[in-house]
């Protein structure tokens, strides 16, 4: 009985144990590279500018790509996505935009960020978060290259085909108090750069191979020279010749096209042959916008290409710009050439039709007639570039000025339609009384603008030729993209599905990393006469 009570008195004596909150989430670990030397330097600067780091880009990006700041830790932070897309995203968005602040400063007091991303099973709190998922991460971190994002092997395979990026394997690693290796990748978000770290590999490869090579040559020439005459003589008597070893000479390997690439050296057929469907555009002197009918798809010997449906303007002076955003202003005066932009955003199918012929990175999911989604800037590229090719046309994407030309549609107001929201004139959050999907509507559901123009706000954000600039102080006035070599951020428009009603008016502008791909971003394109 004594036994029995006792065994009674231990189960009830306790409370009973809450379990612990688990879940799988990406954790993302970034720390200052060289902090206590730029605290050493200038420490009051150094704790300003991280701070200003810390709310004007790491807090957004993390917010912006569906995460949360879990905490900040002087020189670091740890931040925890749902998605391992989106952690690593967030990743190349903060050191990619570190390049340009670190730009106009002197290189030893520039803020470099290491970054490491990993995918684990943690214990999460309301104020942190903890377990080998949070470990490893910071390990990563700590391993990784000033600028740098490095991810595990967990992360990788979830991620090595949904992203624009390079990855180059730096093998299983040993990391301090985690029992098993750990594979480590490092992120190339310009995808010319892992071409590059591959190139440089095979070139060295290739020029061992040919030292090997040489040396055994070397070898066999040696031996025949110090044998007697004669018995070298009857040996070649009685033996085959071996056929003689070539010498390889080190050669650069042939460049390997990157389907994640946008083409470097592709371009759109030159301006001098204007398409036949466009040349009566130049003759009209009438206000209002010339639209031309679609033109025949143009052939190939062996399979015809779908054009889009184009709508040619003739151009004119407009006002661009608002004062509702600082990156909107200063409104100035800017001055279009005639030009034809699509009638809708790229749709589905469209793009399908560039990826079966290799010419496109991916395969697009959804329907036919939605607009395309998922697309970086590059991807919007290459697939310009593949419709101009394969048509001779000079298909191109637009110039942001030409977007906000088209998109006004001939009107000052703040939508095309009028100073305020109006139901079923655009698909964006709250707009209509369609509830929010996965995918945006087929394209063409909703009103037109003035030049016949459809989903110029709403729908998709739609990529444009320009580098992002954050005002437009300096920008063209002739309606040419404004463009520097090695902009490493593009300029979006017309917000997305997702967006509510501020982001679809025409003078919005946004940007987003170039070569990185998100799912609300799409295109349309324009062509020169």
């Amino acid at each position: 009985m004594g036994e029995i009570r006792k065994l009674k008195s231990s189960r009830g004596g306790d409370p009973p144990r809450e379990s612990t909150p688990r879940r799988l989430a990406a954790i993302v670990a970034g720390d200052i590279a060289g902090y206590s030397r730029l605290m050493q330097i200038d420490e009051e600067g150094t704790h300003l500018r991280v701070k200003r780091i810390e709310r004007d880009l790491i807090e957004p990006s993390i917010v912006g790509h569906h995460g949360r700041l879990v905490k900040t830790t002087g020189d670091g932070f740890i931040a925890i996505f749902d998605s391992p897309v989106e952690a690593v995203r967030c990743g190349i968005v903060i050191q990619q935009n570190m390049v340009g602040r670190n730009a106009s400063m002197p290189k030893h007091h520039w803020i470099e960020y290491r970054i490491g991303v990993n995918l684990g099973d943690v214990i999460v709190e309301a104020d942190d978060v903890f377990g080998d998922g949070v470990n490893i991460a910071t390990r990563l971190e700590g391993i990784a290259d000033p600028g740098q994002v490095y991810i595990s092997g967990g992360i990788y395979e979830q991620i090595k085909h949904k992203l624009v990026c390079g990855y180059e394997s730096l093998g299983d690693r040993k990391v301090k108090n985690i029992t098993d290796p750990v594979r480590v990748y490092r992120v190339l978000p310009d995808p010319a750069a892992f071409n590059r770290t591959r190139k440089r590999r095979e070139n060295i490869l290739i020029f061992l191979l040919s030292l090997v090579l040489l040396s055994i040559a070397s070898s066999a020439l040696w031996y025949l020279l110090r044998q007697p005459y004669g018995k070298a003589r009857d040996q070649a008597s009685t033996q085959v010749s071996p056929s003689p070893v070539p010498l390889a000479k080190p050669s650069a390997p042939l460049p390997q096209p990157s389907p994640s690439a946008a083409p470097a050296t592709q371009e759109a057929t030159p301006q001098t042959q204007p398409a036949p469907s466009m040349a009566p555009a130049a003759k009209q002197a009438t206000s209002q916008p010339l639209i031309a009918s679609p033109a025949a798809p143009a052939t190939r010997p062996t399979s015809a290409v779908r054009e889009p449906e184009m709508n040619m303007l003739r151009g004119g002076s407009f006002l661009m710009g608002s004062n509702d955003d600082v990156t909107e202003k200063p409104t100035h005066q800017v001055t279009i050439k005639p030009f034809a932009i699509s009638r809708y955003p790229i749709s589905v199918r469209e793009w399908n039709e560039c990826a079966a012929a290799k010419a496109c990175a991916f395969v697009a999911t959804g329907k036919d007639d939605a607009p395309v989604t998922n697309v970086s800037w590059s991807d919007a590229k290459q697939f310009a570039a593949w419709l101009a090719g394969a048509t001779r046309k000079a298909y191109r994407l637009p110039s942001e000025a030409e977007w906000e030309y088209a998109a006004r549609g001939g009107t000052q107001t703040r939508y095309w339609w009028g100073d305020q929201v109006q139901s079923g004139m655009a698909n964006c959050k709250n707009c209509n009384d369609i509830a929010t999907a996965e995918q945006p509507i087929k394209v063409g559901s909703f009103t037109p603008n003035p030049f016949g123009l459809y989903d110029m706000g709403g729908g998709v954000d739609q990529w444009v030729e320009d580098c992002w600039h954050k005002h437009y102080q300096g920008a063209p006035s002739d309606g040419s993209p404004w463009v520097e070599s090695d902009c490493t951020s593009h300029v979006i428009r017309s917000g997305s599905w997702k967006n509510d009603a501020r982001y679809a008016r025409p003078a919005n502008r946004d940007s987003y990393d170039t070569n990185v791909r998100y799912p609300t971003h799409g295109l349309r394109i324009a062509l020169s006469p």
